[in-house]
C-alpha cells in the first residue's frame, strides 16, 4: 500500500513540475493527490490513528473523482465559459459535501458505499467519455496520437477502479479489494514509464498539452540566445574593422571602398537576421488582458495594408461573432501578422485571403485561408517546426509559425495548419471557453 502512495504521489509530482501554470496540470496532480492518499490509510490505522485512516479513505474515496472529471472536463475542451466554470467547480463539490453529511449521520457501512456509488460512477464514466471523445475528434495527427496514449493510459484504470472499489464495497464494504486494483495501477505506471522513453509524452501529455515540438522550441530559444551574443560579438569586430579599414583607404581608392561597402552592408545584413531569429526564438512571457479579437484582427489588417496592396493582394473579412477573449495583443498580433505574410508569399502574383471569425461547441476560431499553392502533404506536418521554411523569399528564416504555435500554446489555445480543397492552405488559431469572457 505504501507503494501505491509513493508511486502516485512522485507521479502528480512530476506532473505538477512539468508546468504548475497549466490547469489540466493542476487538476492532474489534485486527483493523483486525491488517489495517492489511498496507499496511507492502512498504515496509518495500524498506528492506532483509526479516526485519521477514515478520514484520508473518505477524502480518497470522494475527492479522486472530483478531481478526475475536472481534468477530464479542461483536457476536453469542454469546460463552460469563463464566467460559469468555478459554479461548476462548487457545483461538482455538492455530492461530496452530501456524503459527508449522510456518512456522520448514518455509519451504516453498505449504505455508504451504495451512495458513493450513486454520485462517483456518473463522475468517473463521464471523465471516461470525454477523453475517448477528446482522441476522437481531434484532428491534428501529432495530439491525435497524444490524446490516445492519455486515453489508454487512464481510462482501463478508471473504470477497474470503478468496478472493483466502487461497485464491489456495496456487495462486501470489508473486503479488500487492493489486489485486483493493483494490477490497474501497474499497468497505467508501467504504459506511462514506457511512453515517456518511446514517445516523449509521459510528463507532456499528463500537462496535456505539450509534445516534443514544444521541446525544440526550448532547445532552440536556449540556443539561440547563446549563439546570438557569439554571433553579434564577432560581427560586431568585422563592422569595427571595416569603419577602420574604410578610413585608412585613399580618397582616389574607389574600388577598395567598394569592397568595404560590400562588407559592410553583408554584416549589418547578418546582424539584422541574428536580431530576427532571437526575436522569433527566445522565451515568450505572456501579459494576458481581455481584448476584442475582431478589433484586433482589423488593426493587424491595417499595419499589413500597405505590402499586400503592393502585391495585389485583397482581405475579405467575415466576422459571425466579436468575442472578447483574454490574451497578450502584442503577441498574437504578431502571429497573426506573421500568417498573413505567409499567405502573400503563397500568392505572389496577387489574391485573395479570407478571415473568419466563428464559434463552436468548445470556443472560438479564428481562421486566414489563402488561395496559393498549398503546402505537399508529406510536409504539412512539419510547418511549426523551428527553421522549417517553404518560402521563396530570402525573408523567411523558417520561425514565422514556431512562433504562432509558441503564442497559441502558452496563451492556451492551439493552431492549425491544412490545406484547402481547390488549393491553398488553411491556418485556424482556437481559444477555448476558458478564455472567452
Amino acid at each position: 500500500m505504501l507503494f501505491y502512495f509513493v508511486a502516485l504521489f512522485t507521479a502528480a509530482i512530476i506532473v505538477m513540475l512539468n508546468n504548475r501554470n497549466n490547469e489540466s496540470n493542476r487538476w492532474a496532480t489534485f486527483f493523483l493527490c486525491s488517489a495517492s492518499v489511498g496507499g496511507l490509510t492502512d498504515f496509518i490505522r495500524n498506528g492506532g490513528w483509526l479516526a485519521a485512516a477514515d478520514a484520508l479513505q473518505f477524502l480518497n474515496y470522494t475527492l479522486t473523482p472530483y478531481g478526475v472529471l475536472l481534468f477530464s472536463i479542461i483536457y476536453a475542451g469542454a469546460f463552460p465559459k469563463r464566467k460559469t466554470r468555478h459554479y461548476l467547480k462548487l457545483l461538482l463539490l455538492l455530492p461530496v459535501a452530501a456524503l459527508a453529511v449522510a456518512a456522520a449521520i448514518n455509519p451504516n457501512k453498505q449504505l455508504f458505499f451504495t451512495l458513493l456509488l450513486i454520485c462517483t460512477a456518473p463522475y468517473y464514466l463521464i471523465s471516461c467519455y470525454l477523453l475517448i471523445v477528446s482522441f476522437w475528434k481531434e484532428s491534428d495527427l501529432r495530439l491525435k496520437r497524444n490524446r490516445f496514449i492519455t486515453t489508454i493510459i487512464i481510462v482501463p484504470t478508471l473504470l477497474g477502479v470503478l468496478i472493483f472499489i466502487y461497485v464491489a464495497k456495496v456487495f462486501s464494504p470489508d473486503f479488500e479489494f487492493f489486489n485486483y486494483i493493483s494490477v490497474f495501477i501497474i499497468y497505467s505506471l508501467t504504459l506511462a514509464l514506457l511512453c515517456t522513453f518511446v514517445y516523449g509524452v509521459l510528463g507532456v501529455k499528463l500537462r496535456f498539452e505539450r509534445d516534443s515540438l514544444e521541446s525544440a522550441m526550448k532547445a532552440v530559444s536556449s540556443g539561440t540566445t547563446l549563439l546570438n551574443h557569439t554571433i553579434k560579438n564577432e560581427i560586431g569586430k568585422i563592422s569595427i574593422s571595416t569603419d577602420n579599414l574604410k578610413s585608412l583607404l585613399p580618397e582616389t581608392d574607389e574600388q577598395s571602398k567598394q569592397h568595404m561597402q560590400i562588407i559592410a552592408n553583408a554584416t549589418n545584413h547578418m546582424l539584422a537576421m541574428v536580431t530576427r531569429i532571437h526575436s522569433q526564438t527566445k522565451d515568450i512571457t505572456l501579459n494576458e488582458e481581455p481584448c476584442r479579437l475582431d478589433q484586433l484582427v482589423d488593426q493587424c489588417i491595417m499595419q499589413h495594408e500597405g505590402l499586400m496592396n503592393e502585391q495585389g493582394v485583397t482581405i475579405h473579412a467575415a466576422y459571425a461573432m466579436r468575442p472578447v477573449v483574454v490574451c497578450d495583443a502584442v503577441h498574437v498580433s504578431e502571429a497573426l501578422g506573421n500568417v498573413f505574410m505567409n499567405a502573400c508569399e503563397a500568392m505572389p502574383g496577387g489574391g485573395i485571403i479570407e478571415v473568419r471569425l466563428d464559434t463552436n461547441k468548445s470556443g472560438i476560431e479564428l481562421s486566414i485561408q489563402d488561395r496559393g499553392t498549398g503546402i505537399a502533404a508529406d510536409k504539412l506536418g512539419l510547418v511549426f517546426e523551428p527553421f522549417y521554411s517553404s518560402g521563396k523569399t530570402g525573408r523567411n528564416f523558417g520561425l514565422g509559425l514556431s512562433y504562432v504555435y509558441n503564442v497559441m500554446q502558452k496563451s492556451g489555445g492551439k493552431v492549425e495548419l491544412a490545406n484547402r480543397d481547390g488549393g491553398g492552405t488553411s491556418v485556424t488559431f482556437f481559444w477555448p471557453n476558458k478564455k472567452v469572457l
